[in-house]
C-alpha cells in the first residue's frame, strides 16, 4: 500500500529515487523495518486476543507414539494451539502495507504463505477435534508435494530468462549447476523438506519460533544482497532482480515471530501448531529458492536439518538393528529424556542457530 501511494505521487518519486536501495524505487529498507516492527506490534497486540479465542476452542492434545514423552510433557496438555493463524495474519498485514504487490516474489509469498498456513490449520483442527491424529501422513505430503510444485513452476517462469536463475549454487566458488527444467523438482523438495523440518523442530516452547528469527534474520540480508546489484556483484553471489522485495516479507516474518515468541517462551502460553510451523518453513525455503541460495539454507537452517536428520537415522536405525539411535527423536527429545531442563536445551539450540546464521551470511565473501 505504501508503495502504490508513492507511485501516485511521480514528482516526487522521482526525487526519492536517488535515495532508494537496490532495485527498489521507494525506501527498500526504511520498508523492511517497518513492515518487522508493524508485525511484531500486530503479533503482540492479536496474541492475547487470539489466545483466549484459541483457548476455547483449539487446546493440545498430548497424545505421542512415547509414553516417557507424554509423560514428560503432560503439564503442556490444554495448552492453546494454532497460533500459527495470529503469525500468518501479522505477516499478511504487514506485507500488505509495506511490500510492493506488484511483485511477483511478494505476490508468490502470499500465496505460498497463506496455503501452507491453511494446510497446516486443517491437520491441526483434524488433530484437536476428532480421535485421528490429523491428516494421514502420505495425504499430508502429497498436498505439500503440489502446493510446492505450483510454487516452483512459478518461481521457474520467473527465473527463465535470468542468469544464474536456474542454477543450484555451491557458496564457496560460487559454482552452479544449471538445472533447467529440474528446478521445478528441485523447488518442490526443498520447500516440502523444509516446511516439514521446521515442524519437527516445533517440539519445546520456543524452540522453532526462536530457531526461526535468526534464519528468518539471515534471509532478511541474502534477499536484500541479492537483489541489490552493487552488493551482489560485490559478494559474487547471483543478482535476482527483484528480490529485494522479498526481503519485506521475511522481515514481517521476523517480526511476526518475535511477537509470538513474547507468549511462546517457556512456559508457553500458545503453540504455533502445523498452522505456523509448515508456512514458516515454505517461507524460509522460498526465500533460499528466490535467492538461488538452497545450499545456505541448508547451513543457516542447520537446526531444522539436524532436528529431521535425527528422525530420519532413528527410524532406518532401528528398522535394521532393532535398536534405538537416540533415547527419542527429535534430536530435542533425546536431551529432554536425558533430564536437562527444556529451558536449557532451547537456549542452547537458539545459540546454534545464531551461531550457524553468522556461518551463513560471512561465507558470501568467503571466495
Amino acid at each position: 500500500m505504501l508503495v502504490w501511494l508513492f507511485n501516485r505521487f511521480t514528482p516526487l518519486l522521482e526525487q526519492l529515487e536517488s535515495h532508494s536501495s537496490g532495485d527498489s524505487r521507494v525506501f527498500l529498507t526504511a520498508r523492511i523495518a517497518l513492515a518487522s516492527v508493524t508485525s511484531f506490534l500486530l503479533a503482540i497486540v492479536l496474541g492475547p486476543l487470539a489466545i483466549r479465542w484459541l483457548k476455547s476452542r483449539f487446546r493440545e492434545r498430548i497424545d505421542s507414539a512415547s509414553h516417557t514423552l507424554n509423560e514428560l510433557q503432560s503439564d503442556k496438555s490444554q495448552t492453546p494451539t494454532m497460533g500459527g493463524l495470529f503469525v500468518m495474519a501479522a505477516v499478511v498485514l504487514a506485507t500488505l502495507l509495506f511490500g510492493d504487490l506488484s511483485s511477483r516474489y511478494v505476490q508468490l509469498g502470499l500465496g505460498v504463505g497463506i496455503a501452507f498456513a491453511a494446510l497446516g490449520a486443517v491437520d491441526d483442527w483434524i488433530k484437536l477435534n476428532t480421535t485421528r491424529n490429523g491428516l494421514g501422513a502420505k495425504q499430508k505430503f502429497a498436498v505439500q508435494l503440489v502446493l510446492a510444485a505450483t510454487a516452483g513452476c512459478v518461481l521457474y517462469f520467473e527465473h527463465l530468462h535470468k542468469p544464474h536463475g536456474l542454477d543450484v549454487i555451491w557458496p564457496l566458488g560460487s559454482a552452479g549447476i544449471w538445472l533447467g527444467a529440474g528446478f521445478i523438482a528441485w523447488s518442490t523438495f526443498v520447500m516440502a523438506g523444509s516446511s516439514n523440518a521446521v515442524n519437527l523442530t516445533d517440539g519445546l516452547d520456543g524452540l522453532a519460533s526462536g530457531c526461526t528469527v535468526f534464519a528468518g534474520s539471515a534471509f532478511v540480508a541474502l534477499t536484500y544482497l541479492a537483489g541489490h546489484k552493487i552488493m551482489a556483484d560485490y559478494l559474487s553471489i547471483p543478482y535476482m532482480a527483484g528480490a529485494g522485495e522479498f526481503s519485506v516479507m521475511m522481515g514481517a516474518l521476523v517480526g511476526a515471530v518475535l511477537g509470538f515468541l513474547w507468549f511462546n517462551c517457556y512456559p508457553a502460553q500458545v503453540f504455533m501448531g502445523d498452522t505456523g510451523a509448515l508456512s514458516i518453513g515454505a517461507l524460509l525455503a522460498l526465500a533460499a529458492l528466490i535467492t538461488r541460495q538452497e545450499v545456505l539454507l541448508a547451513v543457516v537452517g542447520g537446526i531444522f536439518v539436524i532436528e529431521t536428520l535425527s528422525v530420519i537415522f532413528q527410524v532406518g536405525w532401528f528398522r535394521l538393528t532393532g535398536q534405538r539411535l537416540i533415547a527419542c527423536s527429535p534430536l530435542h527429545n533425546h536431551f529432554l529424556f536425558k533430564g536437562q531442563h527444556e529451558l536449557k536445551i532451547v537456549v542452547r539450540f537458539w545459540i546454534g542457530s545464531a551461531l550457524l546464521a553468522l556461518v551463513a551470511v560471512a561465507s558470501l565473501k568467503i571466495q
